[in-house]
Order: C-alpha cells, then structure tokens, then sequence
C-alpha cells in the first residue's frame, strides 16, 4: 500500500504527457500532392466558405500521426499500473481508454457519417479494429482483439447542438471551427496557395500567433475548394521538427453511406459494459457532461487549445490572453520530489522535466512540444501552449 500511495503522488506531473491529447483528438490528416489552379480567394471569403460548409455525409479513410517530444513511453504504463496495484493491460472497449493510443505515433482509420444522429470511426490496427459507432440515442465502443463491447445511452457523439454530419469527433471541420471562432486580434490568418487532397483541390488556410512565447508555429488547414470542409490538419511547433500533428484523409468521398454502416449488434460471447462512467457520475449528483469543463471564457481566450486542460476549474486562474494564455492552479500542497517516485516513473519524469529557479522559488518544467506546465515545488501549477520563459514569468509575476 506504501507503494501505492506513493505512486500516486506522481500521477499530476505524468499527466502533463497527457495534457495534449485533449488537445489533439481525432483528428483526420491528410496526404497532399500537386498544387491545382484554382481562383484566388482571400482569407476571410475561405473563413466564410468554411462557416457555410453544409456538409452532412462523408466516408472515407484518414492518417493521423501525432509527435508531441516525448520520450518513449515503453514501460511506464506497465510501471503506473503495478505501482498503483491495478492489473496488466487487459483491452478494453471503453473509448475514453481505447483512443488515449491516438497521443503518439501513427494511425490509420476509417470514417463515416450521416447527418447529426450517424458516425462511425474505427481505428485499424493490423487484423485488429476498434470501432466506436453512434447510432441516433445509442453509442458502441467495440474490441475486436479482445472481443469486448461499450454501450451508453442517451449520449450524443456529434456533441450537444451538433447540426451537421462532419461534427464527428476531431474531424479537420470540427479543429478548424474551434480555432477559427477563437481567432481574433492575436492571430494572423492568410491563404498560402493550394494543394491536392485525397484526390480534391484544396486551398491553404495558414494560422499563426502574432504573440511571441506560444509553442504554435502555424496550424495549417487544406479546405476543400468545392465544399469548403476541412481536409487535412497540421499543427506545428515553435521548436521545429516532425508536425505535432499531421492529419489527413487518404480517401474521401462525399456521398451518403449506406445504412448498415452504422448499425451494430454485439457478436456473440462478446463482453458487454453498459455504460459505467454516465451510471456513476449521476450516482455522484451530477451528469457525466459536467466534468472538463474550464473557467467562463477560457476556452475563447486560448484560440484552439480550451479542451486542453482538464478538472472542474475549481482554483484556476487564467493569465494573458490568446495563444500566450496560461492557466494557473494552486494545488495547496508540496510538490512531490521525483527522487521518491517509483524508478518507472522517475526516469520518465527526468527525460522531460527541467529544473527551474526564479523570484517564485524553484520548480520543475515538464514540456512536450506543444504544452508546457511549470509545477512548483510549493505546488502551484502553470500550463500553457507557452515557452518555458513565458510559465517561468507568469511565476515570477504571480510570487
């Protein structure tokens, strides 16, 4: 049990990996080749031919690869596991847990949707596939390697309001739409030419801060030039490299999907949950949509990063505004030292935490190309898209 606790401490800075995954969700990347000729268009009419895309079905299949500057992950989740006495990896259907593997590496997957009510993704993993399916008021979560399914009721996986069939999860319409409404007077937004996508022309949509100390270079968005629905979506750091991501469709095509697409039935001797996290947030008093959610305005002052950060927003504060915005949280209780963390977990927090000393104090930074956060060690937290001299002022401001 000593273990245990122990284990526990550390959980808050190992999250700050997971920090981007919020961040960058599913989002559908796409391969481009060939610049077609195709009329000029400036940057706000491409924004209104965005916000005018009524696209309601699609299919197709996309690549998202995702590289946030994190050491390798090998053995910490195993590591994590045993110092918090659970089990080893068994699968699981639940999608909360099964599309956490889209935070690092390279994936194919397949889409479908039909309108608000119908979407399907799945996830393609050698013979295995993971697909998660909403089907008007139901939503299934399926394993094939392990045979496992997730069902809820009463969840909508466009989101609430959702109008239109490409509000699937992450999709490019969805990022674009979330950076675009939050774009404003710290942000430049121009067209810089064109592009072939998955067989479609493409106009170039490229976003960038105008502050310096964000962590986002550009985000760069490939809209379809005949429907105006995002295709592809890149995301670059400050600090060069591989995209943190690159996503995009290989394939799409526009036409509606069959019905049977998105009807699903378990198969049999499978494993069925029936949704545990929604029967045990209303057991709690609350309603499952309730958790995530961030400070009034946050997410509009934080131009396409607002779901990163997590927690009910109890005891944050924000700092800056736009792309330099900085989220504060004073946790009211010493920072744990790594030195006395289990050695799964102190290696891993050592391969991207930095030792920092200021007027504040002294601290850890713990970066991934897009995110950082600035643990002190008399347990305030600072965590933003930001440079680490931008969370080391913020500190330093707010002693």
């Amino acid at each position: 049990m000593a273990e245990t606790r122990k284990a526990s401490r550390f959980i808050v800075p190992v999250a700050v990996a997971g920090v981007a995954a919020a961040t960058i969700g599913l989002v559908p990347a796409l391969a481009a080749s060939g610049d077609p000729d195709l009329p000029e268009i400036t940057a706000q009419q491409l924004i209104e031919k965005i916000a005018a895309s009524d696209t309601q079905t699609l299919s197709g299949t996309f690549k998202i690869s995702t590289d946030l500057g994190l050491p390798s992950l090998g053995g910490l989740t195993s590591g994590l596991t045993s110092g918090l006495g659970g089990g080893g990896g068994s699968a699981s259907a639940d999608p909360s847990e099964k599309l956490t593997q889209l935070i690092s590496g390279s994936h194919t997957l397949r889409v479908a949707a039909d309108g608000p009510d119908r979407q399907k993704l799945t996830l393609i993993d050698g013979s295995d596939e993971y697909s998660l399916i909403h089907n008007g008021d139901d939503v299934w979560g399926y394993d094939s390697k392990s045979n496992e399914a997730f069902h809820e009721k009463g969840t909508g996986v466009a989101g609430d309001g959702a109008e239109k069939g490409e509000e699937l999860p992450g999709t490019p319409k969805q990022l674009a739409d979330e950076v675009l409404k939050a774009a404003g007077d710290t942000t430049s937004i121009t067209v810089d030419g064109t592009a072939k996508v998955a067989g479609r022309d493409a106009y170039q949509l490229v976003i960038k801060p105008k502050q310096s100390g964000s962590m986002v270079q550009s985000v760069k968005i490939a809209v379809d030039a005949a429907n105006g629905t995002p295709l592809k979506f890149t995301l670059s750091s400050v600090e060069g490299g591989k995209p943190v991501v690159d996503a995009g469709f290989t394939k799409v095509d526009f036409g509606k999907p069959a019905a049977s697409e998105f009807t699903f039935t378990a198969p049999k001797g499978a494993k069925v949950t029936e949704g545990a996290a929604e029967k045990a947030a209303e057991e709690a008093g609350g309603e499952a949509g309730d958790h995530g959610k961030l400070p009034e305005g946050f997410e509009e002052g934080f131009p396409g990063f607002g779901k990163v950060f997590g927690g009910s927003g109890e005891g944050m504060n924000v700092i800056g505004e736009g792309w330099t915005t900085i989220a504060k949280l004073d946790t009211g209780a010493p920072a744990p030292k790594t030195d006395e963390a289990p050695k799964e977990i102190q290696g891993f927090l050592d391969s991207f935490g930095d030792k920092v000393t200021g007027k504040f104090g002294s601290g850890t930074v713990f970066k991934t190309k897009l995110v950082n956060a600035l643990l002190t060690d008399d347990g305030r937290v600072y965590v933003g898209a930001v440079t680490q001299d931008a969370l080391v002022d913020a500190a330093n401001a707010g002693k």
